[in-house]
């Protein structure tokens, strides 16, 4: 039976540094299993917020709510380490160790941080990066996979702390074309299974497909919000057309 109440909420949630105003007073509920998608321009402050959600960058001002706890505020290492344990980020760039394997890269956290046996993590890790169509990559170190590849392991190595919420920043913006869309399948797959996920993305038709909701983004603020058909097809504010009358002809 599903818990009652948002998964994630967050209220009047601001993010500045030093002079400069990144995050300007965001609202967001998001339910179990939803999937939303936010796109905006460079700049706008939505890698921010997403690095506000998991405690990367602490909101100066606002709440979040996670699985019915505000965790704004929370400082030591352990309440910060369970955030981050149930929520999971993917980054544009891959950050994998150079001198582990996949397998390793996978497995090692669930060792240190959720003190789980090496068998037992080496055995999660080989089903995830089954998963993530890597059965017959485990050995191989991070210079010999492709982009694509080693974005795939990324993805594993989150899921390998079992996260309730997955936040995936830009994660196909650094790779070729051609390597898009294996990226793209794993995440199509994780939203079937009904992993809970907000994804930053200026991949348009993988939101409209995919996405319960569309969130966009310009100058720290949510200026439009709805599902993704009537966001794309109809939006009602003019900034809104204007960002999606440039990034929809390409």
């Amino acid at each position: 039976m599903a818990a009652p109440g948002p998964v994630l909420e967050l209220s009047g949630v601001h993010k500045h540094f030093g002079e400069l105003e990144v995050l300007r007073g965001i609202d967001m509920k998001i339910s179990k299993g939803d999937v939303v998608c936010v796109v905006g321009p460079s700049g706008s402050g939505k890698s921010t917020l997403l690095r506000c959600i998991n405690m990367l960058e602490p909101p100066n001002q606002g709440q979040i709510i996670l699985e019915g706890k505000e965790i704004t505020g929370e400082t030591s290492a352990d309440a910060l380490c369970d955030v981050r344990q149930r929520v999971g980020m993917v980054f544009q760039q891959f950050n994998l160790f150079p001198h582990k394997n996949a397998l390793e890269n996978v497995s090692v956290a669930p060792v240190t941080v959720l003190d789980r046996s090496k068998e037992e993590a080496r055995q999660h890790a080989t089903e995830l990066l089954g998963r993530v169509g890597l059965s017959d990559k485990l050995g191989e170190y991070p210079e010999r996979l492709s982009g694509g590849q080693q974005q795939r392991v990324a993805i594993a190595r989150a899921l390998a702390m079992d996260p309730h919420v997955m936040l995936f920043d830009e994660v196909t913006s650094a790779l070729d074309p051609e390597l898009v869309k294996e990226v793209l399948d794993v995440m199509r797959e994780l939203a079937d299974e009904g992993m809970t996920m907000i994804v930053v993305t200026h991949e348009m038709s993988f939101a409209r497909e995919v996405a319960d909701h569309l969130v966009f983004m310009d100058e720290g603020v949510i200026v439009e919000q709805g599902k993704p058909a009537q966001v794309l097809d109809n939006p009602k504010e003019e900034r809104t057309r204007r960002f999606l009358g440039l990034v929809l002809e390409h």
